[in-house]
């Protein structure tokens, strides 16, 4: 199943968030996901990031996803509004992320952390802000939070990692666009695309026109 999650929805359920999770919906969704390791879920979006997940319906489509992530062979594209005007040409930010040692509801750039990159380019840009195209190199948690926070260039509205809220925007501009994978079971290679939704369309226009 490819999933288009709207900002605001809970992956895994937790404290405070047992009930009306993605996985809840799983569960309801289809009688195999019970059969499953986390109901089929093979990579998060944190609660306020938007956009397209993949989740696997049987054990073999889990297992072939679980390894095609790992190996990189995943293509995950995001689309984020930053404090500050980024470089005009594109780079890469290749820093370890761990947990935060001050913090342990953050993460953070850290000598002991995990190899981390993430590919960035520039879209559009005005005098405060930037939006940006994120390629995952890496699947940390938070992982685009934390490497352009600690670029000095927080996402708009991302209170946990400097960003103040702007532009309308009450949760973090960051929105998975773009996923592509081979099925599999056939390997045949798809792509999915997912508009902006309205709030961060609104803020994006304000930035890029």
């Amino acid at each position: 199943i490819v999933i288009d999650k709207p900002a605001g929805l809970v992956v895994h359920p937790a404290p405070g968030n047992w009930r009306g999770t993605l996985l809840n919906g799983l569960l309801a969704h289809h009688r195999g996901a019970a059969q499953l390791p986390r109901a089929g879920v093979v990579h998060r979006l944190d609660k306020d990031t938007s956009g397209l997940m993949v989740v696997a319906k049987t054990l073999e489509s889990m297992t072939a996803l679980t390894r095609a992530i790992a190996a990189r062979d995943v293509q995950r594209e995001y689309l984020a509004l930053v404090h500050g005007v980024v470089p005009a040409a594109p780079f890469s930010i290749e820093a370890p992320i761990g947990r935060d040692p001050v913090s342990r509801v953050r993460m953070a750039v850290v000598a002991g952390g995990k190899a981390a990159r993430t590919g960035v380019a520039r879209v559009a840009a005005d005098a405060k802000f930037s939006a940006v195209l994120c390629r995952l190199h890496s699947g940390r948690t938070h992982q685009i939070r934390v490497h352009l926070a600690s670029r000095g260039h927080p996402l708009v509205a991302d209170a946990l990692y400097g960003g103040a809220a702007a532009l309308a925007m009450t949760r973090q501009a960051l929105h998975a666009a773009r996923l592509g994978f081979a099925h599999p079971v056939n390997g045949k290679a798809l792509r999915f695309e997912s508009a902006l939704p309205a709030d961060l369309q609104a803020a994006w226009k304000q930035v890029a026109g």
